[in-house]
C-alpha cells in the first residue's frame, strides 16, 4: 500500500479566493438528493471515464464529503490509494467519518486546488466533479498548474462539471437549484486552459448525466 504524508490544519481551514462550502452534513444530504452519492450512477460513471483500476494511486480535488472518492477507492482496490483534498474542514471531517464507518482505507487532507501538498508526479489520476465553478480565472490556472505538477508523466485529469442546459426550462430548475453564479462557469472553456498548462490528449463532452460535461487531458510522458 502507497502511504503519503498529510500536513495537519487548523480546524479553520487555509484562505482562497474560490468559493468553499462550509455546511457539510446539510450538502451531503444536498448530493445523494442529486444522485451523487457513494456508489451512485453518476459516481460510478465518472470513475468508469476517467479509467481507474486496481493498483491507481488516485487524487479527488474538493472531495467534499467523499463520495466520490469512496467510488475511486472501490475501483483502485486494496492494491491501489485513494487520497480526497478539500479547502473545508468540516467537508474532510465529514468525509473521514464517512470513509472510517465503511471502512474505505481513503486518506483525507484539507488542502487548496492551489497549493496541493503533495509531491510531483505523485499520482495515476486526478479526479473532480462540480468544483471547477467555484473557482476565478486565475484561481483554475493555478490549479491545473498544481495539478499538472503532481500528476505521474502519462497520468489523467478527469473533471466533470456543470454543463448549462440548451432547453430554458431545464436551464432554469437548474439555476434554482444550484445558483445562478454556479451556471455561469462553463467546462466548454477549461481546454485551452488545460492546453495552457500543458496538457495534451485533451477531450471534452457530453455525460450521461443531463447536467454535467466533462474535460479530461493527460501530462505528457516526455
Amino acid at each position: 500500500m502507497h502511504r503519503i504524508h498529510n500536513h495537519p490544519r487548523t480546524r479553520t481551514g487555509p484562505d482562497t479566493t474560490g468559493a468553499t462550502i462550509h455546511w457539510a452534513s446539510q450538502y451531503d444530504i444536498f448530493t445523494r438528493v442529486l444522485g451523487l452519492g457513494v456508489d451512485s450512477p453518476n459516481s460510478r460513471m465518472i470513475i468508469e471515464m476517467a479509467k481507474i483500476k486496481p493498483g491507481d494511486i488516485v487524487l479527488d480535488v474538493g472531495c467534499g464529503t467523499g463520495n466520490l472518492t469512496q467510488t475511486a477507492k472501490k475501483y483502485a482496490g486494496a492494491s491501489g490509494s485513494v487520497y480526497g483534498i478539500d479547502a473545508a474542514t468540516e467537508m474532510v471531517d465529514v468525509a473521514r467519518k464517512k470513509a472510517m464507518h465503511a471502512g474505505a482505507d481513503i486518506s483525507f487532507n484539507v488542502c487548496l486546488i492551489e497549493k496541493i501538498e503533495y509531491q510531483d508526479s505523485t499520482f495515476d489520476v486526478v479526479v473532480s466533479r462540480l468544483v471547477i465553478h467555484h473557482l476565478p480565472d486565475d484561481l483554475k490556472r493555478q490549479g491545473f498548474a498544481e495539478i499538472f505538477r503532481v500528476l505521474k508523466p502519462g497520468g489523467l485529469l478527469f473533471l466533470a462539471d456543470f454543463n448549462p442546459p440548451a432547453n430554458p426550462v431545464l436551464a432554469h430548475v437548474t439555476t434554482a437549484l444550484v445558483g445562478h453564479r454556479m451556471m455561469h462557469t462553463s467546462v466548454r472553456d477549461i481546454p485551452a486552459v488545460l492546453a495552457a498548462a500543458g496538457f495534451v490528449e485533451i477531450a471534452s463532452g457530453p455525460t450521461r448525466s443531463a447536467f454535467l460535461a466533462f474535460v479530461s487531458g493527460r501530462k505528457p510522458v516526455s
